[in-house]
């Protein structure tokens, strides 16, 4: 019965993988700002569910919720951290406000609860932190910019908290999913006051999208809980077929551009 820590467990994918972790009889502490969503998660599970009030964006409040998360249950194996936002918008129409709110949620968010954790986590020499981002991180799409840039941080924070963490038995792994269908999109978004000049653009990226709806959350959890019993986890891991294959393309393209201006990068000797 090990015990995870969810962070944004309310909906979508954190929502998702508490439910996989309560039915195969692990303990789970879900952490989100709303906890009307969980009430009647909570009727099914009231002794191995426990529910606390978060905003990841508030470090006094995340080091409380980390210390009642612990209190709950003795201790935490697995810590999720999921929660986050879309800031939806071309970068010139961003506003000082929504960036920093952005940020606070996306990137500070995962760094407090991180850092909450890691005392428990190294004084029992042993667990295991996922980091969510996205399948995207290290490519920017035009108005989700902000949104890939907040990733495509964690992304890194995470390869270098991996080093930091490896001598104290802790295991760190990025999670890049997919477009899962978890309200991101919706009820998760800010989006910024458009602005006339890009209208032909956000036309072409209408048409490119489409109208098609990602698949449910729930069919990323069974992925995540075979992650989560790897004896030897990897550092990064692509939850979804499609995205797999997006993914590396993506990257053959990029070493592509690279091998195109080889001649010029070699100019210069560092």
């Amino acid at each position: 019965m090990r015990v995870w820590f969810i962070t944004g467990a309310s909906r979508g994918l954190g929502r998702a993988f508490a439910e996989a972790a309560l039915s195969r009889g692990d303990r789970v502490v879900a952490a989100a700002r709303d906890m009307a969503p969980l009430e009647s998660l909570r009727a099914r599970h009231p002794d191995t569910l426990a529910c606390v009030p978060l905003d990841v964006s508030n470090h006094a409040a995340v080091h409380e919720g980390v210390n009642r998360a612990v209190a709950a249950f003795g201790r935490l194996d697995i810590v999720v951290n999921n929660a986050g936002a879309m800031l939806y918008g071309m970068v010139e129409e961003a506003t000082e406000t929504q960036i920093r709110a952005h940020f606070d949620v996306n990137v500070l968010g995962p760094i407090w609860v991180t850092q909450a954790v890691l005392p428990h986590l190294r004084a029992q020499s042993s667990g295991h932190i996922l980091l969510v981002t996205t399948m995207g991180t290290g490519g920017g799409m035009a108005s989700a910019g902000l949104y890939a840039a907040g990733k495509s941080a964690i992304d890194s924070l995470g390869q270098a908290l991996a080093m930091e963490v490896e001598p104290f038995g802790v295991k760190v792994t990025i999670v890049q999913p997919g477009g899962y269908d978890t309200g991101l999109f919706t009820t998760g978004t800010t989006a910024t006051t458009p602005d006339a000049a890009y209208d032909p653009l956000r036309a072409k990226l209408t048409e490119m999208w489409g109208d098609e709806v990602g698949p449910d959350p729930s069919t990323a959890a069974p992925v995540v809980m075979r992650l989560v019993d790897l004896p030897d986890p990897p550092l990064r891991l692509i939850v979804g077929s499609r995205s797999f294959d997006l993914v590396q393309q993506m990257n053959e393209a990029r070493a592509e551009e690279y091998r195109a201006w080889e001649h010029l990068s070699r100019l210069a000797p560092g």
